[in-house]
C-alpha cells in the first residue's frame, strides 16, 4: 500500500494572532489525509522541524519580508524530511531533503527553488538545520557581507548562544577577530568560551555597559545585533570609528505588547562615521551553495561547531516555539518528529 493510504498527516495550524508571548492556544492541531503527489513531485515525511524567531512575525497580520499567515494556515516552518514517494527521478525515495515543509508530517515538493536541497550522503540533519541551514546562512552573510570584519577587529554578538549568534561569533574568530558574546545564563556564557569566544557577558546578572567598557576599551568595530532594544542602544554608545552595526534580529521586541522605543544613541553613527544596516539572508540566495560549501569545510576542519536543543515528539512543536522565546535553547531549536 502507498504511504498516503496507510498514514494520516498531523498538522499545526495558526489558530489566533498572538498578543504578547506566543501561547499554545494560538495553534490548532489537526489530522488530515496524506496528500497525493502529481507528475514531477515527491512526498516528504518530516524528521526534524526547525523553530525560528521569524515565525512570530509570520503569525501576526502584517507584511514584512515574508507574507503573513492567515488564520487556518499550516504553520510555516523549515525542516529535514525523508522522501517516501516520488514521481521525479531527481528526488529518489530514501533521500533526505531540506526545505520549507511546514509544521506537518507530510509535504509535497517539486524540488525547485533556493529553499530546497537534497542532503549529501551521511549529512547530519541536525547540522543541516543549524550551521548549514538558514540560521548558518544568516550568520554567514550578515557577518561577512554586511559586517565585513577585518583581522584584529573587535566583534560583539548579542544573542550569542542562539543558533545564528553562535555561528556569527565563530566565523568572526575564523576571520581573526576578537569576539565577545552576550547570553542569558552562566552556562551559555561558558559554552561560548568553548567555541573560542574571547569573553562572554551574562546580560541578566552583569552590568552590560560596564563589561563592554572593560572588554572593548577602544570601542566595537562590528556589532552583530540579534536582540535590539536596550542592548542595541548600549552598543551604539560604544562603537568605534567606521564601525558596522549588523541588524539581524530583534527578539526583545517580538513578544512586546507596546511599541519598543528606538535607540537613543543612534546619532553616534554620525560621530563615528559608522554604518547600521539590516538584511535578509534570502537576498543572497544566489550564493547559498558557496556559503554552505565554505561552512562545511570549516566544520570538517573543526573550526565551526553546531549545537542544538532537540525536543522529542511532533505534538511538542508549540511548546518548543514558546521555549525558544523564553530563551531555553542553546544553539538551534528543533523538534524530532518521530514519536
Amino acid at each position: 500500500m502507498s504511504e498516503s493510504a496507510t498514514q494520516v498527516n498531523r498538522q499545526f495550524l495558526l489558530a489566533g494572532r498572538p498578543h504578547g508571548m506566543v501561547k499554545e492556544t494560538d495553534f490548532e492541531y489537526r489530522e488530515v489525509p496524506v496528500p497525493e503527489i502529481g507528475p514531477g513531485e515527491a512526498l516528504v515525511k518530516a524528521r526534524f522541524i526547525s523553530l525560528d524567531p521569524s515565525m512570530r512575525g509570520q503569525m501576526e497580520n502584517r507584511a514584512d519580508y515574508t507574507a503573513p499567515l492567515q488564520i487556518g494556515d499550516v504553520m510555516r516552518a523549515r525542516g529535514v524530511g525523508e522522501i517516501v514517494a516520488s514521481n521525479n527521478s531527481e528526488l529518489p525515495v530514501g533521500a533526505l531533503a531540506w526545505g520549507i515543509f511546514g509544521m506537518q508530517d507530510y509535504a509535497v515538493t517539486n524540488g525547485r527553488g533556493p529553499q530546497f536541497r537534497l542532503l549529501a550522503e551521511g549529512e547530519d540533519p541536525v547540522l543541516t538545520l543549524g550551521v548549514l541551514g538558514n540560521t548558518g546562512l544568516t550568520a554567514y552573510f550578515g557577518l561577512l557581507a554586511i559586517g565585513q570584519p577585518k583581522a584584529g577587529d573587535v566583534v560583539v554578538v548579542s544573542g550569542a548562544a542562539g543558533a545564528t549568534g553562535s555561528v556569527a561569533g565563530q566565523i568572526a574568530k575564523i576571520k581573526d577577530c576578537t569576539v565577545f558574546g552576550m547570553a542569558g545564563t552562566d552556562e551559555k556564557c561558558a559554552w561560548l568560551k568553548t567555541l573560542g569566544f574571547d569573553g562572554a557577558i551574562n546580560y541578566r546578572t552583569q552590568d552590560v555597559a560596564a563589561e563592554l567598557d572593560r572588554l572593548c576599551p577602544k570601542g566595537i568595530d562590528v556589532y552583530f545585533d540579534n536582540v535590539g532594544g536596550e542592548i542595541l542602544d548600549i552598543c551604539l554608545a560604544r562603537i568605534a570609528t567606521n564601525a558596522r552595526v549588523v541588524l539581524c534580529g530583534g527578539i526583545s521586541r517580538y513578544n512586546a505588547t507596546e511599541p519598543v522605543p528606538g535607540p537613543k544613541n543612534y546619532f553616534n553613527l554620525v560621530f563615528r562615521r559608522a554604518r547600521m544596516e539590516g538584511f535578509i539572508q534570502s537576498d543572497f540566495a544566489d550564493r547559498y551553495d558557496e556559503a554552505i560549501a565554505e561552512m562545511r569545510r570549516w566544520v570538517d576542519a573543526g573550526l565551526l561547531q553546531g549545537k542544538a536543543t532537540v525536543i522529542e515528539g511532533f505534538r511538542q512543536l508549540p511548546e518548543a516555539l514558546i521555549q525558544l522565546f523564553e530563551g531555553k535553547n542553546t544553539g538551534k531549536m528543533m523538534v524530532k518528529t518521530d514519536d
